[in-house]
């Protein structure tokens, strides 16, 4: 697998490197599917710091993650979208729709552990 999936606790961490080619990221969404399922996780970051640059069919794939762990019990975020990205994928139409995304893997980690306390009753 081009990406590693890292569990940490009851959260599932992949970190997207540039130069993943479009079957490449379908994988992801395949195996993250499994790891879901595999390891009961409740949350699911992506991290995509190291791109400079995040086409449609990336976009896309992203949603289609989120959705996909969501039915499968495990709520994702996306984290490390840098400014300029933010600014090409805004200018070119490209959205995150329900799609919980975080500046940093701390915040990330944090918004998973609040949502994990309230389904527990603990918030």
């Amino acid at each position: 697998m081009p990406v590693p999936i890292l569990k940490q606790g009851a959260f599932l961490i992949a970190c997207i490197q540039p130069g993943l080619s479009d079957h490449q990221l379908l994988m992801l969404e395949d195996h993250l599917s499994g790891e879901v399922e595999r390891s009961r996780a409740e949350g699911v970051i992506i991290d995509v710091s190291a791109l400079d640059v995040m086409d449609s069919f990336a976009t896309r794939t992203l949603r289609s993650i989120s959705q996909t762990t969501r039915l499968r019990g495990a709520r994702t975020v996306v984290v490390g979208i840098q400014p300029d990205v933010a600014f090409a994928m805004i200018q070119l139409g490209l959205t995150m729709d329900d799609v919980s995304t975080a500046l940093d893997l701390e915040e990330a980690i944090a918004t998973l552990a609040a949502g994990r306390a309230k389904r527990h009753g603990r918030g």
